[in-house]
């Protein structure tokens, strides 16, 4: 048998780097699928006795939660005149607030106060020498279309006030 010179593979090691970056980006696509599948499925309702179908809690057929999509609810800006200024200048952009109406009369004695809207998203505050001689001061509120008219009905015959959420 006749001597040859040793065999030498050229790109093995390249090869060889290539399939270790591979293999230590796995856990990341791992974890990348895992979560895309998980915003696919949405939440599901714990396992339980089922409800009559359409009660809250009722399991949905997966054909009937694709005949209906969600339907993305658009958010339009509301001015609203908020009676107490120095509440308005504890607000910042971005803040959740709920919106509160009490009777425009000086007892109370109409009505008792009522939440107008819960959880709206605070868009704009004035700058704090845009105040009212009564004390009062205009905040923009990013709310659901018919949560803005809400919302200026009761402006119209309440004094507004907000809690921070």
């Amino acid at each position: 048998m006749p001597v040859f010179e040793p065999l030498r593979v050229r790109g093995t090691r390249h090869r060889l780097r290539r399939a270790l970056r591979r293999a230590r980006r796995m856990p990341t696509v791992l974890l990348a699928l895992v979560a895309a599948a998980l915003a696919v499925a949405g939440g599901t309702p714990p396992p339980g006795p089922p409800g009559p179908p359409g009660a809250p809690g009722a399991p949905v057929s997966p054909v009937a939660a694709r005949a209906r999509p969600p339907a993305a609810v658009r958010l339009v800006s509301a001015p609203v005149r908020i009676a107490d200024a120095a509440t308005v200048r504890l607000l910042r952009p971005g803040d959740r607030v709920d919106v509160i109406a009490a009777p425009d009369s000086p007892l109370g004695a109409d009505g008792e106060a009522r939440v107008v809207v819960t959880g709206a998203r605070v868009a704009e505050v004035p700058r704090p020498d845009e105040t009212r001689p009564d004390g009062g001061a205009l905040v923009v509120l990013s709310v659901p279309r018919s949560t803005a008219a809400a919302l200026a009905g009761a402006g119209v015959t309440s004094q507004l006030a907000v809690i921070l959420c």
